[in-house]
Order: structure tokens, then sequence, then C-alpha cells
């Protein structure tokens, strides 16, 4: 859900810039910077965010270069002059200097520099909307050039962790009978101990078929294709994707934790380096 979007517009004397950066998050965290004038279109602005971005940390900028800004403030002479009868009284109370740099000292009091509130007019209004849907746009075109490489990253991993999960099957095999000739080899070793072969046989065949990943096969391959649907819908499908990389994590794990054979466990691991880069990207999908 990173993001980036600019657009700048002019009005009467004023050059009106407009930024909008967004990072992940799970929620939607707006943090607001706009010149006072705008105060009273706050709400709308938000809302007319929200519309847009749905989700992630939004860092949102309306900055405003005029030539009437030095205008727009002014010195507040009675304060000041108050100000300065105050200083001298006390000077003279208190049997002190009065101040070398009076205009320093005074500027610094509350209250010497009064700011008249610019009124928004219509039109600027209607600009400065404008130019926000122009931000929002670029911003929008961002994310979905983002959101095109990110879903090439989603089918690489996803196409090889299918593939991952298809050469298990060239060992399964292989794998039954080093875990049954393992135990048998065990069991020869122990001294003094007899046992009926025919039960012998139903416990190996038991445990063997508790090793079995049949089942996790299936489900992984469902998963996998249930994930690559739903990354076709249009809707945002951010927080279902993440569910789906959860269940595939399980299944990943489960196959590892029942193979007891070095290949398979290898070949599980690239299955986890696969699905991890899944999971560094999930977040920024909406």
């Amino acid at each position: 859900m990173t993001g980036y979007g600019k657009a700048e517009a002019g009005f009467h004397n004023k050059k009106i810039t407009i930024e909008i950066k967004s990072l992940n998050s799970k929620q939607f965290d707006l943090n607001i910077r706009i010149p006072l004038v705008y105060r009273d279109k706050e709400i709308d602005i938000r809302n007319k965010l929200f519309q847009i971005i749905e989700r992630g940390k939004i860092d949102f900028t309306i900055t405003m270069d005029s030539s009437d800004k030095l205008q727009a403030s002014k010195i507040n002479r009675s304060v000041v002059e108050s100000y300065c009868e105050e200083i001298k009284e006390m000077a003279q109370i208190l049997k002190v200097n009065e101040p070398v740099d009076w205009f320093s000292v005074l500027m610094r009091l509350p209250e010497t520099v009064k700011t008249e509130a610019a009124e928004l007019e219509e039109d600027e209004w209607v600009m400065l909307s404008q130019t926000i849907d122009a931000a929002l746009h670029a911003f929008v075109q961002f994310r979905v050039q983002e959101g095109e490489m990110i879903e090439k990253v989603f089918i690489e991993k996803i196409h090889n962790i299918g593939l991952f999960s298809k050469e298990i099957e060239k060992y399964e095999s292989e794998r039954i009978e080093k875990i049954k000739m393992r135990m048998q080899e065990s069991f020869r070793k122990l001294e003094f101990v007899t046992c009926d072969e025919n039960r012998f046989e139903q416990e190996i065949v038991y445990y063997i078929e508790r090793l079995d990943i049949s089942e996790e096969k299936v489900r992984l391959k469902n998963h996998l294709d249930y994930f690559s649907e739903t990354m076709k819908k249009e809707k945002s499908q951010g927080r279902k994707l993440g569910f789906i990389v959860q269940e595939i994590g399980r299944e990943i794990n489960t196959l590892g934790s029942k193979s007891n054979h070095a290949a398979m466990q290898k070949i599980v691991v690239q299955m986890k380096d696969e699905l991890e880069q899944i999971k560094e990207q999930i977040l920024n999908v909406l």
C-alpha cells in the first residue's frame, strides 16, 4: 500500500502544491497538514481521501506560496505599546536596566503579532478539490504500477511452490522404503528380543500411514489455486490473501515435519523461502 501522488495548481497569486504519501498499515491512518485557510474543509478532504485510499499510513500535505503572506500577519501595535510601558514600569520598580534590544524582547511576547484569517472563496475550494483529485489520480497510478509488479512476484512464487510440491512426489516411495528398512534394522539390533512378525509389520504400516502426506499435498494445491483465483478479483483482497498465505504456510510446515527425508526437507526449505517472499509483499496489497 505504498504510494505517492503530487499535483500543483494556481489561484490568483497563490501556488498550491499537494502531496500524498503512504506506507503499509492495516488501517486508514491519516496525518494531514494544511494551511489555516483550508481547516474548515478538513473533514471533506479526509472523506475524499478515505474513499480512494482505503488503507495505509498516509501523509497528506498542502503547501501554499503566496505574495500575500506578509500582509496576512501584522504587528499588534496596541499590545506592543502596552508591553513596553509595563516593562519600563517594572524596570523602575525593580531598579534594573531596561532591555537593550527592545524589539527583540517585545516580539517574543504573546499576541504581539496578529494573523488575519483569510476566508476561503468557493472558486478556490473548487480549484483545491480538483487538485486533490489530480494528486489522488497520480497516487492511484503509482499504486497500480506497484501492484502490477507485486502481481508478477506472486504469480512466480505461487508457481514455484507448486513445482516444488510436485518434486516431492518422486521421493515419496523411496522415503517409505528407507523408513521401513531403518525401523527393521533398528529392531534387529536389539538383543534378546523377539516379536510377532505380522504385528511388527502392522506397526510399521500404522507408523508409515501417519507420515503420509497425500492430504497435505491436496490441501496445498487447493490453497495455491485459491490464492491465484482470489488475486484476479477486482475488489480489494489483501486481507483474504494474507489468510490464504497463512494456510499455505501451515501445509508446508506439516510437509516438513512429516518428510523424514533429507531431499524432501531441502525442497520444503525452498518452498518456505518462496512463501516468505510472498509474505514480504502481502501487506502492500489492498
